[in-house]
């Protein structure tokens, strides 16, 4: 079991939508720290039938229940018309809610009653490094950090389970799409494209079917939070800097898994690719649960210039090798961003066993930089 870091107790007032990717812990989370909550779970197919046909016998079954009495729906996105439901209750009847899902597609879609503003969105991540309390970079790299794959000695099994459920129980049975065997195709030339800039023409081109319809799939894996955007840097000093999104799924367990990067082995350009996608992820969740308003972006200029991660409006710029000794080469980025941006703090993270100061670059090896960015030290 793992202690999860998000302090949900603290955060909540009177209703809550908690979303995150499936299997990252959200049922296991709010049944540990609410057990004493009224818990409604959608997944279980005859409660959805009834509740799908009969929305009024919800409010009838709570509404004699206490004021702040918490209430938890579980999958709310299967039922969108619930949520009439809950904003009566919580209005009439002072009833709290969380209401969880691993898509805010529907909810968006349907038009569904958002409550008036009065529940928070808030979401929970795959595992980060404190909640592990016996840490390895290479099975992080390898495995990702779903609770269930992180400690998985068959997690390719594993997650095609994963992907099937996904496939069946988010795209088909919600028909997102029509063509369910384009949408895999196309996710597994998402997974090629996993940490790069976003060119729609030539994934079309290599999926067989047309931008647009490239577009809408992206939409779909980040309304279903399997995937997220890492926005390109904006500000022009001297370079002229690409525009382009970059993409990355949300686990590097799941991108491992559909291009079939089975056994990764430090020194390769597979691992590190992988060794970058988990440092990322484990930034966007340090953002996510910090409530920074710090934007995270890249910064890459036309002439192949790059940067992993800035900060901010160049408060930090972090370049991410998976290198065991740091060379002069691997910090070019980090210089010529400096040149432009003369403030900007500098961090180079790797596996180079030996956190120093060189010069004005700070180099920082993988588990003290993320001992340091959980202790608010980076941001």
């Amino acid at each position: 079991m793992y202690k999860r870091i998000f302090d949900i107790e603290h955060q909540l007032d009177e209703a809550m939508f908690l979303f995150g990717a499936r299997q990252v812990g959200k049922s296991t989370l709010l049944k540990e720290r609410f057990p004493d909550a009224i818990f409604y779970d959608l997944l279980k197919s005859d409660l959805r039938r009834r509740l799908k046909r009969n929305p009024e016998a919800f409010r009838e079954a709570l509404s004699s229940q206490p004021e702040n009495t918490l209430v938890i729906v579980d999958e709310i996105q299967k039922i969108p018309d619930l949520l009439d439901e809950v904003h009566w209750l919580m209005v009439e009847k002072k009833l709290r809610f969380i209401l969880s899902g691993s898509s805010a597609r529907k909810l968006k879609r349907s038009g569904a009653n958002t409550l008036g503003g009065r529940a928070q969105p808030r979401t929970l991540f795959p595992l980060v490094w404190p909640e592990v309390t016996d840490f390895e970079i290479d099975k992080a790299v390898q495995n990702g950090m779903i609770p269930r794959h992180y400690m998985a000695s068959n997690v390719a099994d594993r997650i095609e389970g994963y992907v099937d459920v996904y496939l069946k129980e988010e795209i088909q049975e919600e028909a997102l799409v029509q063509n369910i065997d384009a949408f895999e195709r196309f996710m597994e030339v998402a997974a090629i494209s996993d940490g790069e800039m976003i060119n729609y023409e030539n994934i079309a081109s290599d999926c067989g079917i047309a931008a647009k319809t490239v577009k809408a799939y992206f939409q779909i894996l980040k309304d279903t939070l399997v995937g997220f955007e890492i926005p390109a840097y904006r500000k022009v000093i001297k370079r002229r800097l690409v525009q382009a999104p970059r993409f990355y799924y949300f686990d590097v367990g799941l991108t491992n898994y559909l291009l079939g990067r089975n056994s990764l082995k430090r020194g390769t350009t597979d691992y590190g690719h992988a060794f970058e996608h988990l440092v990322i992820q484990e930034i966007v969740a340090y953002h996510g649960y910090s409530r920074s308003r710090d934007v995270i972006s890249y910064w890459h200029t036309y002439t192949n210039i790059e940067v992993d991660v800035v900060i901010g409006d160049a408060k930090v710029a972090i370049e991410i090798k998976s290198c065991e000794e740091v060379k002069t080469k691997h910090k070019a980025g980090l210089k010529s961003f400096k040149e432009e941006h003369p403030n900007a703090r500098l961090i180079l993270v790797s596996l180079d066993p030996i956190t120093r100061l060189s010069e004005d670059k700070e180099l920082i090896f993988v588990t003290d930089f993320f001992k340091m960015l959980w202790n608010g030290e980076i941001f």
